[in-house]
């Protein structure tokens, strides 16, 4: 206390410009309660603080987390005329809103820039937003500002960064194509490439299955004389298991291994997700264990493409094998773990295991998704058990799990299957329950039966009065029944 109450005196000979290399120093410091009693202090005085200390202060009570007292000195220098915030002070407040996750307030603060004649925003203010809605996963908005940066002339002067965050948004946002042309608009304007960008557009190009495209851009980014680190090796790899070219992925990796560069869990995942759908499910085995070995440590999703892989080549002991030891291994079994299991066991006609399964999953609080319920209707539709999916389904609302097209599912199941009795009689317990509404249950009909190619039963169909007529016997009226379609 006796420190500042002496340095209470000492402020009281301040001038101008030493208040302001004060404040500034304790700003940079990150020192928030010396800046505030400073600040305090220099007022006391009688020291009038010009806009860049008040950006001082700005700054440092932003970078301290004191947003709320920011935002005050912010207001209170929109009512002093020679203080008015200008665009570093705009930009300050608008990072501070960022870094607190508050992007409508950053975003509102950038609309009442444009409003101002004598204020524009400039490429610091985009940046920011930009990376804000990158980081939050709104891409169109990242993309958006990158536009309105162009068309306000920045141009030339557009950062670096910028060009890596609206690639990188284009290609999150399935739009590989529109990055590749902000792309090549970035090199005519003479800013150099970087290798994320080539990795982005890569990755999002392999994701679209374009080969060509996806591996000339792998050349180039080569013959540019960028350093290739592990990450855009990664996607290559990933690249070139989507392409089936399997061979060259494993040579690829080797490489990497040989090269010294730092290969990850990722490599090995993509890699067993390729070798798995290719049906090589012993080699995809071998790297699962030679991962393990390197004390590499599988996750969820490694788990998952192997145990797809084993069950879709009809393995479902040795899928299932692997989901006891993934417990065991203390990893967690996701929705989809238990997804690929039921609908592989289903298949192998293993019918009790599969349920034993769903019963599984919904004792340990995990909530079924839709492809989970697809995966348990369209095996109990099979057996002929489509009265006990029904009543599943009825006992997933109170659980807040009401997929949509559920009923639609397990008539167009029925009717690949050829089960066209069965699916009519299926529609008939839907209508009577009061489970669907009758017409859309008659459309749902109409179109499996054209999937499953019975043209004639659809045609039937619709010149009937099935699902939406009536029928009288003497007083009672009843609705004219689906399975009259085979009388």
């Amino acid at each position: 206390m006796r420190a500042r109450g002496d340095g209470d005196g000492l402020l009281r000979h301040l001038t101008p410009p030493s208040a302001a290399s004060l404040v500034r120093s304790l700003a940079a410091l990150g020192l928030a309660d010396e800046l505030l009693w400073a600040w305090n202090g220099m007022r006391l005085a009688g020291v009038e603080p010009s806009r860049v200390t008040y950006n001082c202060l700005l700054d440092g009570l932003v970078n301290a987390g004191l947003l709320d007292t920011a935002v005050n000195v912010f207001d209170a220098m929109s009512t002093e005329d020679p203080v008015r915030p200008d665009v570093v002070s705009y930009n300050i407040l608008i990072k501070g809103y960022c870094r607190a996750g508050r992007v409508q307030d950053a975003m509102a603060r950038l609309d009442h820039m444009r409003e101002q004649e004598e204020l524009s925003p400039d490429k610091i203010t985009y940046l920011t937003l930009m990376q804000c809605h990158y980081s939050e996963g709104t891409f169109s908005q990242c993309v958006a500002l990158f536009q309105e940066m162009e068309e306000r002339g920045i141009g030339k002067d557009i950062p670096q960064h910028a060009y890596v965050l609206v690639i990188g948004a284009l290609c999150k946002d399935g739009k590989p194509f529109e990055g590749m042309a902000v792309f090549e608009r970035m090199l005519k304007r003479g800013c150099p490439a970087k290798a994320a960008m080539y990795t982005a557009l890569i990755d999002s190009m392999g994701k679209f299955g374009r080969e060509t495209e996806a591996m000339s851009l792998f050349e180039r980014m080569k013959s540019s004389g960028l350093e290739l680190d592990a990450v855009t090796y990664g996607v290559i790899v990933n690249c070139l298991c989507r392409f089936g070219r399997l061979d060259e992925a494993i040579s690829c990796f080797r490489s990497c291994v040989e090269k010294g560069i730092a290969v990850n869990p990722i490599f090995y995942t993509s890699l067993i997700d390729g070798f798995g759908k290719a049906g090589m499910v012993d080699q995809a085995q071998e790297l699962f264990e030679e991962m393990k070995v390197k004390g590499f440590v599988p996750d969820s999703y490694c788990y998952n493409v192997l145990i797809d892989g084993l069950a879709k080549a009809g393995r479902t002991d040795d899928a299932c094998a692997l989901y006891k030891r993934m417990e065991d291994d203390g990893c967690d079994q996701t929705v989809y773990t238990y997804t690929i299991l039921i609908d592989g066991l289903f298949k192998e006609h293993k019918n009790e295991e599969a349920l034993k399964l769903w019963d599984a999953m919904i004792d340990k609080g995990i909530t079924p998704t839709a492809a989970a319920f697809r995966a348990l209707a369209n095996g109990l539709c099979l057996s002929g058990k489509y009265s006990r999916a029904c009543r599943i389904l009825d006992e997933l609302a109170p659980m807040g799990v009401i997929p949509e097209t559920a009923h639609e599912d397990m008539i167009n199941a029925l009717c690949r299957a050829g089960r066209f009795k069965q699916a009519c009689k299926l529609a008939d317990g839907i209508v009577g329950k009061g489970r669907e509404i009758p017409g859309r249950v008659r459309t749902m009909m109409i179109n499996a039966l054209r999937k499953a190619g019975n043209t004639d039963l659809a045609v039937k169909l619709v010149h009937s009065k099935i699902g939406i007529g009536y029928e009288r016997s003497g007083s009672i009226k009843r609705r004219v029944k689906f399975q009259t379609l085979f009388a």
